[in-house]
């Protein structure tokens, strides 16, 4: 499979740099979206010769996934791995996000919670949020996805031609999900390992995580509701 890394990045400066250079080494394709940084993530990109692409303004993170989406479709690969700028992910896990590809799922999530690990957890309050959008989930879809705010993940051919089309544009990977599902595309987990964050600031305040939740409570029960109603 030809595969390539997406690395949306904002304001990622101080990480980007050594998150490339594990992805050059592993030997993948990749292309970094500077999602409109207002540090030197572009010139660092530049300088040390990274394949980018530069979006003008801030579109925020659906619309620099769905950048590399369409770049990753657009050049005939099988599969594009979401990995973020800020070396949260571990390249060492991109064969398995593959390896369920080729096994028949369309989109694959890469989650620290189906294996004990003793890696990155995130916050107890993040962990909270996250069993609420998992319940969610199943509740609207019958999936079960221990890890649907992953931003580690990977998306087949299909998946690509369908984000390609359209991708939430707000918060999008629990949305993302529950769209996947109900245009009739496999969606799966695999353990990952990840790391705290090399550099840089989340982007998700207290207020912000307030309304994050109810934003994807709400796309996650519209999106569910209409698939109800296609059937």
């Amino acid at each position: 499979m030809r595969v390539l890394v997406v690395i949306p990045a904002y304001n990622e400066e101080q990480s980007i740099l050594a998150v490339v250079d594990s992805v050059r080494a592993a030997g993948y394709d990749y292309v970094v979206i500077n999602d409109g940084s207002t540090d030197g993530t572009l010139d660092v990109c530049r300088e040390h010769g990274i394949n980018v692409v530069s979006l003008p303004q801030n579109l925020g993170i659906g619309g620099a996934v769905q950048t590399g989406h369409i770049y990753a479709f657009e050049r005939g690969y099988d599969v594009d791995i979401q990995m973020d700028g800020d070396g949260q992910h571990d390249v060492a896990y991109i064969p398995r996000l593959v390896e369920a590809v080729e096994g028949g799922s369309d989109l694959v999530i890469g989650s620290r919670f189906l294996e004990q690990t003793d890696g990155f957890q995130s916050t107890r309050l993040r962990r909270a949020g996250i069993t609420w959008i998992k319940g969610c989930i199943r509740r609207h879809t019958g999936l079960t996805i221990t890890d649907a705010t992953s931003g580690f993940r990977a998306s087949g051919r299909r998946a690509l031609k369908l984000f390609s089309r359209w991708y939430p544009s707000d918060y999008p990977e629990p949305e993302s999900i529950v769209y996947a599902h109900g245009k009739g595309l496999v969606v799966s987990e695999v353990p990952v390992v990840m790391h705290e964050r090399q550099g840089g600031h989340t982007s998700i305040s207290p207020l912000k995580s307030v309304y994050y939740m109810i934003k994807v409570t709400c796309a996650i029960a519209i999106e569910g509701f209409a698939q109800g109603r296609r059937r």
